[in-house]
């Protein structure tokens, strides 16, 4: 920490001391920082104008691959950063919203709509000074924030693009001052050697300034300062669009589950095979932007010629990936196959170390998106439910998968157990709930996006969903205290009566369990409701049988009360489980579950 520091320290003072002795460097960075934070104040600005509407058109643009395309194009137009657009699809990808082929086909647009930014920059870097245009827009700007939050976010738009005017006119003058005395097209010598320099300060710039458009407004004021040559302008474009992969690439691998990672890698394959393709046809490609720019009206406008060869090496990557998107899929998944689900160590000073199974579902880019971040929270929950069903299971001293057979044999449920069956329930707890519990709190308590009130209830209702699945664990470690001895040992009453509790207990998990998986709201608030009368049914009987047996001399009252505390937690794991699948009742929360738990059984394995 403190040599981060120093670091920080030292960075500031060396920029100090370059801005004293050179006030054109000054005025380049200064430049610079104005179009940065314009561009910040953009984004914010339209994300908050578009609400959660953007996310929302995202999940309905994937249907066809022309949709999800244009949905790239459009957003990355709209947002000018297809930075953003790329981790918003990365985060839909990750939660279960949108399918591979659809993100790829957004990639594909994302950088065909970055192009629309570059000819604004182009045309904006005339000879034409846009300080006038920016001092009234940083007044309307500032008056927006009074008008509530629409306008508080109209109002960020105005000064965004406010300071992209100042810090256009910044980096020109900044540009114009150094003139004489910086030379840059000398950098890297001659031929090749010096094409592939500029594409690495391409490439490196943008990994450090995190923005394409802010590496190319600079590579477009030092093409009208006459510090480049047009050539070395391209291959700074070049290395710019591999640069802009990075950020994506990064966030996809480190932040993201194996769907993230694939699309995440479907963006560096693009930038990587476009950029190399560019290079390798540079010299026809630029004729052909000398071509074209003639045929237009551009003549040898240095700015206007780079915004077009930009768009015609994107336009031709998209043209080129485009037949390949299915197969690229198909790769992508045989590259990263999905993890098998692993446990992960966890030791405390007091307690050997403990297996722990970790979520599979949560993923940092979804927190990016409260509609995302809800998909994800959906997706796990159905996870820790289906852990919770195998736990319970093994407490009744079943196999863990027997509650999702289609067809069970009666006299599974009344035979005795073998010895190695009845597994430990507070084991199993901690190796299998625990860890995806807590990295489920976790998640949700980081999500800072503001919610709207349906987010909320979803919220307030997946922490009730979740405590109440880890409830049922607890209790049906309680019940597995008596139930595994009393089924192992000799035929009795009592056995007899424990028997019949793990029945009437595993016969409602599989009807909760059949009620989710069917999903259909009208049938399934039918068997809820019979099944709530057939569990009072049963407790009642089932308790009166018992103080019948008391009376006849066939049980005694220790055994009694132990069936009845152990009635009591059969009936509390029903009501947790019954509260959790129940969705008629919570159809805005809990349905998201059901409709994600469908789409994700629908999906093909790959």
């Amino acid at each position: 920490m403190h040599l981060r520091i120093l670091l920080a320290l030292l960075a500031v003072a060396l920029l100090g001391w370059s801005f004293w002795r050179n006030g054109a460097w000054l005025q380049l960075c200064a430049g610079l920082a104005m179009f940065l934070f314009g561009m910040q104040c953009l984004e914010e600005g339209l994300r908050q104008l578009a609400g959660g509407r953007l996310e929302r058109l995202l999940a309905r643009s994937t249907g066809t691959p022309l949709r999800g395309l244009l949905f790239g194009m459009a957003g990355t137009t709209l947002l000018q950063s297809s930075t953003l657009v790329s981790l918003l699809a990365i985060a839909f990808i990750s939660s279960g919203l949108i399918q591979l082929a659809g993100g790829i086909a957004i990639i594909l647009g994302a950088n065909l709509g970055a192009t629309s930014g570059i000819w604004l920059l182009a045309l904006a870097g005339q000879n034409v000074s846009l300080s006038p245009l920016a001092l009234p827009l940083l007044v309307f700007g500032v008056l927006g924030g009074i008008a509530g939050a629409r306008g508080k976010a109209a109002g960020r738009v105005v000064l965004g693009v406010a300071f992209i005017f100042l810090g256009i006119d910044q980096l020109r003058i900044g540009f114009e001052a150094m003139n004489g005395g910086t030379d840059l097209s000398a950098v890297g010598g001659e031929g090749w050697g010096q094409t592939l320099a500029f594409v690495l300060v391409g490439l490196v710039a943008t990994v450090v300034l995190q923005s394409t458009h802010a590496v190319l407004m600079l590579t477009l004021a030092a093409l009208a300062g006459g510090q480049l040559v047009l050539d070395q302008g391209l291959a700074i474009a070049v290395g710019a669009n591999v640069g802009s992969s990075v950020s994506t690439a990064f966030v996809g691998m480190l932040g993201g589950n194996r769907s993230g990672q694939r699309l995440a890698l479907a963006h560096v394959l693009f930038n990587v095979v476009t950029a190399t393709l560019a290079l390798l046809l540079l010299v026809p490609l630029t004729w052909l932007t000398h071509a074209l720019a003639g045929l237009v009206g551009f003549g040898d406008n240095a700015l206007l010629q780079l915004a077009l060869f930009h768009t015609l090496f994107n336009a031709g990557g998209v043209l080129l990936f485009w037949p390949w998107q299915a197969p690229l899929g198909g790769w992508l998944q045989r590259w990263l196959p999905d993890r098998a689900e692993q446990a992960v160590p966890d030791a405390t000073p007091t307690a050997p170390p403990v297996e722990r199974l970790r979520a599979r579902h949560l993923s940092g880019p979804a927190l990016n998106s409260p509609d995302a971040a809800a998909a994800a929270v959906a997706l796990e929950l159905r996870h820790l439910g289906e852990l919770s069903l195998e736990v319970i299971s093994q407490a009744l001293c079943l196999p863990a998968d027997l509650y999702a057979r289609p067809d069970v044999d009666p006299a599974l449920l009344e035979a005795r157990p073998p010895g190695d069956s009845c597994h430990d329930v507070e084991l199993l707890y901690q190796q299998r709930i625990k860890g995806v519990y807590g990295d489920l709190l976790t998640f949700m308590g980081r999500l800072e996006a503001p919610l709207d009130e349906a987010h909320q209830r979803f919220w307030a209702n997946s922490q009730v969903a979740a405590l109440h699945l880890v409830n049922a664990v607890k209790d049906a470690k309680h019940l597995q205290k008596n139930l595994g001895r009393q089924l192992r040992g000799p035929d009795s009453p009592v056995r007899h009566a424990y028997v019949e509790l793990r029945r009437q207990l595993f016969g409602q998990i599989r009807t909760l369990y059949d009620i989710a998986r069917v999903g259909d709201v009208e049938t399934g608030a039918a068997r809820l409701a019979a099944l709530d009368r057939e569990a009072a049914e049963f407790d009642a009987q089932f308790r009166a049988r018992l103080f019948e047996q008391v009376r006849h001399g066939g049980l005694d009252g220790l055994d009694a009360g132990s069936l009845v505390n152990d009635q009591g937690y059969a009936d509390r794991i029903y009501r947790s489980l019954r509260q959790v699948f129940a969705f008629v009742e919570e159809p805005e929360s809990l349905q998201r579950l059901r409709q994600l738990a469908a789409m994700t059984a629908a999906e093909p394995s790959g």
